[in-house]
C-alpha cells in the first residue's frame, strides 16, 4: 500500500512538473506580448493622442495571466492557468488588486 502511494506522489510529481514546464515556456512567450503590446500602444498613443481600450482590456487580462502563471510555478497556488481554467478577466484583477490592498503595509 505504502509503495502504491509512493508512486502516485511521484506521479504526481512528474505531473507538475511537465506543468511547470509548460508554463514556463508560455511565460516567456508572454514577456514578448506585453513588450509588444507596450510598444503598439504607444505608438497609438502618440499617433491618436488616445489609448486603444481594447489593447487595454487584453493587456489587464494578460498581465493577471502573467502573475496566475507565477503563481501557479512557484508553488503558491495549485490553480492552472489557462488553458486549464478560464481566461482572467476585468473581475478577476479587479479582485485581486482589492485583495494586494488590503495586504498592504502601512
Amino acid at each position: 500500500m505504502n509503495e502504491l502511494n509512493q508512486k502516485l506522489q511521484k506521479n504526481k510529481l512528474l505531473t507538475r512538473a511537465l506543468f511547470m514546464v509548460f508554463f514556463i515556456i508560455v511565460y516567456s512567450i508572454s514577456k514578448f506580448l506585453v513588450i509588444g503590446f507596450a510598444i503598439f500602444q504607444f505608438v497609438t498613443l502618440l499617433m491618436t493622442e488616445k489609448l486603444n481600450t481594447q489593447v487595454l482590456k487584453f493587456t489587464q487580462g494578460l498581465s493577471f495571466y502573467i502573475f496566475q502563471i507565477t503563481q501557479f510555478v512557484t508553488f503558491n497556488s495549485e490553480t492552472k492557468p489557462f488553458p486549464f481554467s478560464a481566461w482572467p478577466n476585468d473581475k478577476d484583477a479587479l479582485n485581486n488588486d482589492q485583495e494586494a490592498g488590503n495586504n498592504k503595509l502601512d
